[in-house]
């Protein structure tokens, strides 16, 4: 039988892994994604066509007036407002999972866009805004001289 010599950072080391790896798988829920900040975060989609960027987003219960969008200095900022519904009386909730309140999340959009053909429509849950690409210009070949 071989002698081990104890190592009690070695045992250290693993307690840490097994709370992270604890806490990666369940506790991932309180994790905004990149861009978010308020009370809840909701899912995106951006897709790059040929003709427009399109950006899908999910927002469901809400109402389109509670939902504000905005391209500055080539930001995109979803913005709005969640409301809670109004207490029932005589009710007690056993669970509450639903996030109510205010939110945001930005994106930046680095491609030129024609600003004034920008659309957003909402419809059962999703919010979808299209940002028409504006035409590259076209470059020159200029030849330089030395001199």
């Amino acid at each position: 039988m071989a002698l081990v010599r104890w190592d009690p950072f070695r045992e250290l080391a693993g307690l840490q892994n097994s709370i992270a790896r604890l806490f990666d798988e369940n506790v991932r829920y309180l994790r905004f994604p990149e861009g978010a900040t308020g009370q809840f975060a909701f899912p995106v989609d951006i897709k790059d066509t040929p003709e427009a960027v399109q950006i899908r987003a999910e927002l469901p219960g809400m109402n389109k007036e509670d939902i504000k969008i905005n391209l500055n200095d080539n930001i995109l900022t979803i913005q709005g407002e969640r409301k809670k519904e109004e207490k029932e009386e005589g009710t007690n909730f056993i669970r509450i999972e639903r996030s109510y309140g205010s939110f945001s999340r930005s994106f930046t959009i680095d491609i030129p866009v024609k600003q004034n053909e920008i659309k957003a429509s909402y419809q059962e849950g999703v919010l979808e805004i299209i940002l028409p690409k504006e035409a590259p210009a076209k470059q020159e070949n200029i030849n330089i001289k030395i001199d």
